[in-house]
């Protein structure tokens, strides 16, 4: 079982909602696709699905909700913190409205890795 564990990471399954937000059908396809070493999980209730994925992925509700994107957040932060720097001394309307939008793009990314577990 040790095995299946580190041929997969969390970040590996390519969530787009939370774990808790995620319908029991939904919980059940992931199991079934991309965490086979979950058995039983066509009998399980949401919330022992939830339960079992986190505890697979040591994520316990003690540790605070943090993100196991935190690393990602973080550089993408740096990365807006630097478009904002060089978006202040370019002249161009066009090339600030660009990287304005990228900006934009950016946070809506780091506000979804946030919301992913």
């Amino acid at each position: 079982m040790s095995e299946d564990v580190k041929e997969i990471s969390f970040e590996e399954l390519g969530l787009t909602k939370a774990l808790d937000k995620m319908t029991a059908k939904e919980l059940r396809a992931l199991c079934m696709a991309k965490l086979p070493m979950i058995t039983g999980a066509s009998s399980k209730s949401k919330d022992e699905l939830v339960e079992t994925i986190k505890d697979l992925f040591g994520m316990n509700d003690e540790d605070g909700k943090v993100s196991p994107y935190k690393d990602q957040i973080f550089s993408i932060k740096r990365q807006i913190r630097e478009l904002r720097v060089k978006k202040e001394s370019i002249t161009e309307r066009a090339d600030r409205e660009y990287l304005r939008r990228k900006i934009n793009k950016l946070k809506k990314r780091t506000r979804r890795l946030a919301n992913a577990v």
